[in-house]
């Protein structure tokens, strides 16, 4: 089983694009997110989702960054409001009832994680974040939009980056 979901949320260099796998612990997602932990690249280092750096959340989550760690202004974005706010959106989601108690110990979370060179706002890195990470989890878990709904809404929106 695996399951996918994205969602893109915010403006100007603070949006958030979040991409999403949850998995079995034991089948393909859970061997990415073991290889992805002990076959570090260099600038994308993938780290645990926890909200405190005492591991105060379950790190059955790892975010992925997108885009390259060249400095340390943007590891601390990364390590800093987009790391607590996809633990938070985690914790939340299984406090909601989104993500069930009862599988939470046999399932993982890899989270790729989109930082824009020029975001500056750790609140709204945070805020966005949080949101889009609720948002595809949800869209994971309900298996949506299904197919029918892309090929509707297909020319309704545009892309942040592309109009």
């Amino acid at each position: 089983m695996y399951l996918t979901g994205e969602a893109l949320v915010g403006d100007g260099a603070e949006v958030a694009h979040i991409d999403l796998l949850v998995g079995d612990k034991e089948g393909a997602v859970g061997k990415a997110f073991a290889n992805a932990l002990v076959n570090q690249v260099d600038k994308h280092t993938p780290l645990f989702a926890v909200i405190t750096p005492n591991l105060v959340a379950k790190p059955i989550t790892m975010l992925v960054p997108k885009v390259s760690i060249k400095n340390l202004e943007d590891a601390t974005l990364i390590f800093g409001p987009a790391q607590k706010a996809v633990a938070m959106a985690v914790v939340d989601s299984v406090e909601e009832g989104i993500i069930s108690k009862s599988t939470i110990e046999d399932i993982c979370i890899i989270c790729g994680v989109f930082i824009h060179p020029e975001a500056k706002d750790a609140d709204k890195i945070y805020e966005f974040n949080y949101e889009a990470t609720k948002i595809a989890i949800k869209r994971a878990f309900n298996e949506e939009p299904d197919i029918d709904e892309i090929i509707k809404k297909k020319n309704d929106t545009g892309h942040p980056f592309y109009k």
